[in-house]
């Protein structure tokens, strides 16, 4: 048995930090029902890609299946109130409800959490926003890009004294739904203990502050505030990603200690840096760091990156290939985990990742490919929410079910 088979949830949200948590749930056996309309479809998500051969297709975009895999999806136009009707009858059948509109959005609907616990005592809603529910710039809105900026990242990625080139991605939205996860998880269990249902306003921008927690703390201490590095880190020298033989080839390398230094130095047949006053110290290393780094680039460059990942790490010296994605394709770890899933879709074959979790009793599965808008609506209200045929007709006769 699945760890979360009979868990049901009703899923309203959109692009990335809302979708990934439903998502999670259904890999390990949760019934989640993904609203979202034909009228207003999840464009942000549905047109970034990629795409099967780089074509343009709202229905076979990869980020969209990555984050919907194994879902429901029920077509539901919540201007109408025939929809919204709908909705308020799901949230009676969920356990979990999740939404990431912008805040507000479901008070208008009357689909609030105040609205829907009247409806189900025992309900727990998963909201995740930009900023969270309330506070000065509650009703903020915007992607994980301006969360990143938010948040101090962008400041932190670069070079010193160079335009901020910011992290990749709508990052926010892909660091807080790991928080959002197990947040819900301990609601759960909460709500088994008690009975009770909860609350819970994710603020993406906050929830990935925890990512710098060292550099906040480090402000606090000392009032000295963190910059620009680059790929360098001010405890390790060399720490730094070096241009290796072929076209866009890098590999990372970095030395902990001066033994890894020596090692390092004894390898790329310069023993004699080891003992070199401008490099046998880390102080002094990251006083002539420059220099270092034109040695190290200099051997590299010459040589195969996955050469250089392969004979460092024998000698106990970290490295590894900067990996493209067709390196992470054929990478012998992600393969023998299983780590891309191939699945049928209604319009040939879909490719998304696996969970990012293996349980061994009670291991994911992938039971079907994202769903277009409606794909499941008989299914939803006549096997969920008991519907009869003629009832169904109605609903889209009126355009409830667009």
């Amino acid at each position: 048995m699945r760890s979360l088979a009979g868990l049901k949830v009703l899923d309203f949200a959109w692009v990335m930090a809302g979708p990934l948590v439903g998502r999670a749930l259904a890999d390990f056996g949760a019934t989640v029902v993904r609203v979202e309309s034909a009228k207003r479809p999840d464009v942000f998500a549905r047109h970034l890609g990629p795409f099967p051969n780089g074509k343009f297709s709202a229905q076979q975009s990869g980020l969209f299946e990555n984050c919907n895999v194994g879902k429901f999806g029920l077509a539901l136009d919540l201007s109408r109130e025939e929809g919204r009707i709908i909705a308020r009858e799901l949230a009676i059948w969920a356990d979990v409800v999740i939404e990431s509109f912008a805040p507000g959005q479901m008070s208008r609907f009357g689909l609030d959490y105040e609205s829907l616990r009247a409806l189900n005592p025992r309900i727990i809603m998963l909201s995740t926003s930009l900023m969270g529910q309330s506070g000065p710039y509650g009703k903020m809105v915007g992607f994980g890009s301006a969360g990143a900026a938010l948040a101090g990242f962008l400041l932190l990625t670069g070079n010193p004294g160079e335009f901020p080139i910011g992290t990749f991605g709508a990052y926010t939205d892909f660091v807080a739904p790991r928080f959002s996860l197990f947040m819900l998880l301990a609601a759960l269990e909460h709500r088994e203990r008690t009975g009770e249902g909860t609350l819970i306003d994710v603020a993406q921008t906050e929830a990935s502050l925890q990512f710098l927690a060292p550099q906040i703390a480090h402000y606090c201490e000392s009032g000295q505030v963190a910059q620009a590095l680059g790929n360098r880190d001010p405890a390790f020298a060399p720490h730094g990603v070096f241009p290796a033989l072929g076209e866009c080839r890098w590999v990372a390398i970095v030395a902990r200690n001066d033994a890894e230094w020596i090692r390092l130095a004894e390898h790329i047949d310069q023993p004699q840096l080891g003992q070199d006053s401008r490099f046998a110290t880390l102080a002094a290393r990251k006083a002539n760091e420059d220099a270092l780094e034109s040695i190290i680039a200099d051997w590299t460059r010459h040589r195969q990156a996955e050469d250089i990942e392969r004979d460092l790490q024998t000698q106990g010296v970290p490295a590894h290939v900067v990996a493209s994605s067709p390196d992470l394709l054929v990478d012998p770890q992600l393969q023998k985990r299983g780590h891309f899933v191939r699945l049928p879709h209604s319009l040939g074959e879909t490719v998304v990742e696996s969970a990012r979790y293996q349980l061994s009793e009670t291991p994911a599965r992938y039971d079907r490919s994202a769903p277009p808008p409606g794909r499941d609506n008989d299914y939803v209200l006549r096997e969920l929410l008991g519907y009869s045929r003629h009832r169904v007709a109605a609903l889209k006769e009126s355009g409830a079910l667009t």
